[in-house]
Parts: structure tokens; C-alpha cells; sequence
């Protein structure tokens, strides 16, 4: 893990990970159940757009070099954990 909760003045980054050539951005998203929808659709196209910023705001401050750059979610439903690698 390279950082959890990452901040900037523009927002936060759950979780960001690498390993060598790629960086990965994680949003976390949790809910107590999925009565009413898994929490995966609460990263809606604005939610993934301010991410997409974030990380090249990440991106250009630390300059990890040359790597792919993916974009997961992890659904938190109770005790359950799903990642969606490559979720936008």
C-alpha cells in the first residue's frame, strides 16, 4: 500500500497501491446491506470523474514514473468484500 486516505485540497483517495509498473486507485464504498443497491453504484460518473482528477493531482506531485494507472472499487456489504478491478 502507498497511502491510505490520501488528501489534497481538491478531495481524498481511499486507497492507493502499486506495485512495479502500475498504480492503482481505490474508492471504497460500504454499506450495511444491499436492500437498496449494492454500494459500487454510489462511484456514479461524477464521483469517477473527481477520482480521475485526484489521481493526476497524485500522479504529479509524487511521479512515480512510468506506469499503467487502474482504477478499482471495493464494495463493503456487512462482512463481504468485492473488488472490481478496472471499474472505470
Amino acid at each position: 500500500m502507498v497511502a491510505r486516505n490520501w488528501r489534497c485540497a481538491h478531495g481524498e483517495i481511499d486507497l492507493i497501491l502499486a506495485r512495479p509498473g502500475e498504480v492503482v486507485f481505490c474508492e471504497v464504498k460500504a454499506r450495511a446491506s444491499a436492500e437498496f443497491g449494492g454500494p459500487e453504484a454510489a462511484v456514479n460518473w461524477r464521483k469517477q470523474q473527481r477520482l480521475r482528477r485526484l489521481a493526476t493531482q497524485w500522479l504529479n506531485d509524487v511521479r512515480p514514473g512510468a506506469a499503467s494507472v487502474r482504477f478499482d472499487v471495493a464494495a463493503v456489504v456487512g462482512a463481504k468484500v468485492e473488488v472490481i478491478e478496472g471499474a472505470f
